[in-house]
């Protein structure tokens, strides 16, 4: 019979292993804990929770707060009752934490202060009366520092859980894109065999030292590669929030030494554009990982040039983080592959009828491996629409070549079509990064007579810098096929993010509806 595998809990481990060594550094608070604290205030955590407020093996906690290291200490101490956290994304209105909160049903609700109002809201539509604060107990809230402080646990009475790969560790809520945002499931098992995944492309190991700067309710923010480090004994500097002169300063430091970064292009962007960039050293740094969305040539090079080869990765808040990674060769070797599927991964590219299909033939890639999320919290007709035989629908247009190194080419429903002919924008974003003018770019598919759809370039010029439409699009027709040539060009201010530093085409193309234009139905 087979035997389910337990799941250890780390942080209990490194306390005892290494107490003295840090395990994270919050350079918004300034609070540095070492793996002894870290371990003790996560128990008194898990002894509140489950003494004062009921949380047990099952529940749901949700956390709605910028980075801070607090939200690790509920994700340890949830583990350790059995149940599973919820991070909620601050960026997002009422009516969309509404439905989320009442969709997973979480027992308790953790916020910043700042972020008092609306949390008190989003508690209401859970039906929560308890929430707790971090820094205070303004409207109602409870404070969060009282719970921890010593002699709150209480000694061999914990409820502690026997969790295993199979138990559900987070409910992780994808961006909604499109119609209602859906609760990955992610278990503890998905959180291991993702960081052993990912182990040998991107050298985690004892002793690393990781940056993180992406915003914790992202998968990308607690996967990669925080969760990793602590796994492995490392060290977590974590910041607030993005800021390219501060990540700049933090990464050339080397009192700090930090050894692993990740982030996305548009934050290697905004550094490569800062006035420090210049003047910024690397040395100490192992691996910086960049993922989330296709990466321009230009981008890569330009960090080629300070001696730091971006590794690109790519993955999804389904599988855990990780679905391929580059080596640091083939990021030379393999320019514009999101590297090869990793190791205890199977895949496939398919057709729109799920037929496999040949080398180098682009189609959508499919997933298998114990790092994918089970399915979707309360949602059996996503899940049904998303999995086939245990494979995943990433929704991604990939082609793999001889070697085995997928090219991602965008999601598979951006593609349009232009007189038959399929264009993937991110293909013609990456001839447009070309052109010295242009600081950030966005290809949208839209309407047309006589093509059935063309592309349009949302473009945002560099502080100083002068191109015209016509410009750019002589030197699109110099470097791409006719039919992929933006039929018109929009210039801009600034381009609309999200949390994670991508750029959200629906919000250009709710942009184009607004004012009365027809949008493309590939976007």
């Amino acid at each position: 019979m087979a035997r389910a595998v337990r799941a250890p809990d780390w942080i209990a481990y490194h306390a005892r292993s290494q107490p003295d060594t840090t395990a994270i550094v919050d350079l918004g608070s300034g609070r540095r804990l070492t793996y002894a604290e870290l371990n003790a205030r996560a128990e008194r955590l898990a002894a509140a929770l489950a003494h004062e407020f009921g949380i047990e093996a099952g529940d749901r906690v949700a956390i709605y707060s910028q980075n801070t290291s607090n939200i690790f200490e509920v994700q340890f101490a949830c583990w350790r009752l059995g149940a599973a956290y919820v991070p909620l994304n601050w960026r997002l209105a009422l009516p969309e934490l509404e439905f989320i909160v009442r969709d997973c049903s979480p027992k308790l609700l953790f916020h910043g202060a700042e972020l008092a109002e609306m949390g008190e809201k989003v508690a209401a539509a859970a039906g929560i009366t308890r929430r707790i604060s971090w820094e205070g107990p303004p409207g109602g809230s409870l404070d969060y520092e009282p719970l921890l402080a010593p002699g709150t646990d209480v000694v061999g009475a914990l409820p502690r859980a026997e969790n295993t790969h199979d138990t559900l560790a987070c409910v992780m809520y994808t961006s909604g894109t499109t119609g209602h945002p859906k609760g990955a499931m992610i278990t503890h098992g998905a959180m291991v065999w993702n960081l052993l995944n990912a182990t040998a492309p991107f050298a985690f190991r004892t002793g690393m030292v990781n940056l993180s700067i992406l915003p914790l309710f992202h998968i990308g923010g607690i996967n990669a590669y925080a969760n990793p480090t602590f796994h492995y004994g490392g060290t977590n500097y974590l910041m607030r929030a993005f800021d390219p002169g501060a990540t700049l300063d933090v990464l050339s430091d080397p009192e700090i030494g930090i050894t692993h970064f990740l982030c996305v292009p548009s934050n290697y962007l905004f550094m490569s554009q800062h006035v420090r960039f210049e003047t910024a050293t690397f040395t100490s740094l192992v691996t910086a990982g960049i993922g989330g969305a296709p990466t321009p040539l230009a981008l890569l090079e330009t960090w080629a040039a300070k001696g730091v080869i971006l590794q690109q990765g790519y993955g999804m808040t389904e599988s855990a983080a990780t679905i391929s990674a580059q080596s640091k060769v083939d990021a030379i070797r393999k320019v514009g592959s999101v590297g090869t599927p990793l190791m205890h991964l199977e895949h496939r590219i398919v057709d729109q009828d799920g037929l496999d299909v040949a080398i180098g033939i682009i189609g959508e890639l499919w997933v298998r491996a114990p790092n994918i999320s089970p399915g979707y919290w309360n949602r059996p007709e996503a899940n049904a629409s998303g999995y086939t035989d245990e494979w995943f629908h990433t929704g991604d247009a990939m082609r793999e070549d001889e070697d085995g190194a997928l090219y991602i080419l965008d999601r598979w429903k951006d593609m349009y079509i232009a007189g038959g002919e399929n264009v993937y924008p991110a293909e013609v974003e990456n001839v447009l990064y070309q052109m010295a003018a242009i600081a950030e770019v966005a290809v949208i598919g839209v309407p047309d007579e006589r093509w059935g759809e063309v592309g349009k370039a949302v473009v945002v010029r560099r502080p100083g810098a002068e191109v015209t439409a016509a410009a750019i699009i002589e030197h699109c027709g110099q470097n791409l096929a006719k039919f992929k040539v933006p039929a018109t060009i929009d210039f801009v201010d600034a381009l609309p993010h999200n949390a994670t530093g991508k750029i959200l085409k629906r919000e250009l193309r709710a942009a184009r509806a607004a004012d009365g234009q027809p949008v493309g139905s590939g976007q």
